[in-house]
């Protein structure tokens, strides 16, 4: 109970606080993570190939019908959505105390919770563009095509996520690189910090208060001013 009332002093007094998150935000909304028991690399998920390479550019490439019909099964879920902590981070935006969310998630739950500066590392489920037009399409248009989503020009409508082999954008990097060294605090959960290159913009933090709200044990635990191993949703829900 100390480190909770810790915690809210800290954002009480606090009018620049940064949130870092990732996949274990989105699993208290129904979303598998990749890594967990559970998750999209269980060897429940029995395929030829592992979730990993079918999330690849080259598996894209080479077995697009496939890619899709992976993408479309295993990667969207339309139904779900914001949990404690996606809410009570869209009002402490609203309060004027968070600057930013950045995120690895693609699922857009931060937004449909009234987050308005979210930077998606990874990209998002609901844009999507043709490659060789680059005319846009949502999340409906890929969903009811039937195989491989095509434009009205031919291309195929490629969803906006970043696979494996691809490079993150930089652009979304330098910008989530510029809030995390202004932070006051930097409040990071739902990740155990180990994908890069993501986890490594946490280096790049030059305050002294650290928040880690994550079920399992972290690299980063010894170096935080607060740690939580628990639900963030309860963790954050305790703070409003």
């Amino acid at each position: 109970m100390m480190s909770i009332e810790k915690l809210k002093e800290i954002i009480d007094k606090s009018t620049n606080i940064v949130f870092f998150g990732g996949a274990g935000v989105s699993t208290e909304s129904g979303i598998p993570d990749f890594r967990s028991a559970a998750g999209l690399y269980s060897s429940e998920n029995n395929s030829e190939y592992s979730p990993e390479y079918m999330l690849s550019h080259t598996f894209y490439k080479t077995h697009t019908d496939e890619f899709f019909n992976f993408y479309k099964n295993k990667m969207i879920y339309k139904d779900a959505l914001p949990n404690n902590a996606h809410k009570v981070l869209a009002e402490l935006e609203k309060k004027g105390k968070l600057k930013a969310v950045i995120t690895q998630n693609i699922d857009g739950l931060h937004q449909i919770a009234g987050s308005r500066n979210v930077l998606e590392l990874h990209g998002s489920i609901h844009r999507n563009y043709c490659e060789e037009c680059k005319t846009y399409y949502d999340l409906d248009y890929v969903l009811n095509s039937d195989g491989i989503p095509k434009c009205d020009c031919g291309g195929i409508v490629k969803p906006d996520v970043v696979l494996y082999e691809e490079g993150l954008d930089s652009n979304v990097i330098e910008e989530s690189l510029r809030y995390i060294e202004l932070a006051d605090v930097l409040i990071i959960g739902g990740t155990s910090l180990v994908v890069y290159p993501a986890a490594s913009l946490i280096r790049y933090y030059r305050g002294k208060k650290l928040i880690l709200i994550n079920k399992s044990e972290t690299q980063y635990d010894s170096k935080a001013l607060l740690t939580f191993n628990d639900s963030i949703g309860k963790i954050l829900g305790d703070i409003i």
